[in-house]
Formats: structure tokens, sequence, C-alpha cells
């Protein structure tokens, strides 16, 4: 905020997000967040990015309505789940609606797609070249974000299992162990 942003996005310790190892807000740090942010004319997005497991879902549904009322500007989303009760219940929810880069949208059909659900804006897929994204943008269909830095990912947004399979700590429930860091050599036999 003090260097310029007009938006920020951040999580919250009780929720499901990406960056789950990250020191993250509670409702009441956040409600002072937003505040700090929209006197500075800042936008305050809200990151529930991850995906869910069944019994999650009341509960990240309820979050999402305590960050609504705490004035937050944007809820990002990956888990279709969520999104659909959201969305359902719109009227409950006065803010923009985005879809995660976890989402995995590649192409114009998953934009006409998130549109057609009530999604306001897509951040697109982190492996799209400058042509793909061009394409999306060119199609005015919804507002496009793109998810241009972070970790070194080699592998599908929103579909990782590398970082489960050999730590334990799944990427798509915010506790990447970050293996896409660490060195690899090709051996035979």
């Amino acid at each position: 905020v003090q260097n310029g942003a007009d938006a920020v996005y951040l999580g919250l310790k009780t929720s499901n997000n990406a960056r789950m190892g990250a020191e993250n807000f509670t409702i009441e740090e956040l409600r002072e967040a937003v505040r700090y942010a929209h006197i500075r004319g800042v936008r305050v997005h809200l990151a529930l990015n991850t995906i869910l497991c069944q019994n999650e879902i009341e509960t990240s549904y309820q979050t999402a309505r305590e960050a609504v009322d705490c004035g937050v500007d944007a809820l990002i989303l990956q888990d279709i789940g969520l999104a659909g009760k959201i969305l359902k219940n719109r009227q409950d929810f006065p803010c923009e609606i985005h879809a995660s880069t976890q989402m995995s949208v590649y192409n114009v059909n998953g934009l006409h797609l998130l549109k057609s659900m009530g999604f306001d804006r897509c951040i697109t897929a982190r492996e799209l070249s400058i042509e793909e994204i061009r394409t999306l943008c060119a199609s005015s269909v919804m507002d496009v974000e793109v998810f241009c830095h972070g970790a070194l990912c080699m592998s599908i947004s929103g579909q990782c299992l590398l970082s489960s399979f050999i730590g334990g700590r799944s990427g798509n429930r915010g506790t990447c162990a970050q293996p896409c860091r660490k060195k690899y050599a090709l051996c035979r036999d």
C-alpha cells in the first residue's frame, strides 16, 4: 500500500488460501487492513483459493461472508463448490468474484463459462504464452488478470501433486513444499 499498489491480495489464518504458510490475517486484522487500504484508495482482494473438502464448504462460505462484512472488494476463489454457493447467493456478496489462477483457465470457452456462472474476473493459468493471453484479453468476455510471478511451479496451475507425493504437503491446499526449487538430475538405471 505504501509503495503505490492499487490493490492487494491477502489470506486469513482461518481460511484455505494458497499461502497458508504465510503470517496471514485474523478477521479483526482484516477489518483494520481494509480500513487502512480504503483510506488510501487501495482495493483489498481476499484469497480463498484452494481446493476444499466437503466439510469445509460451509465454514469457508461463512468466512467469505465475514470478509465481505469487513469490506473486501473481491473474493479470489478456486473451489467450484464454494464458488457455486457464493454465486447462488450473490445478493449477500456485494463484491467482485474472481476466478483464481488455480482454476486453470486457458481459453475463451473457460472465460464464457465463468461469466455465465457470475464471475467478474479471471486470473489466467500461469502457463499461458503471451499470444494466448492476448487472445483472452481481446475476447472482452470479462476482466482478465495475469499472474506473472511467484513460485517456480513446473506443474499445471491448480493441479500440482508433486509436493504432496514428495513431502506430504499439497500446493492445492496452500502448503506447498516447493519441490520445484530443488535440484534434480536425470539418471539412467
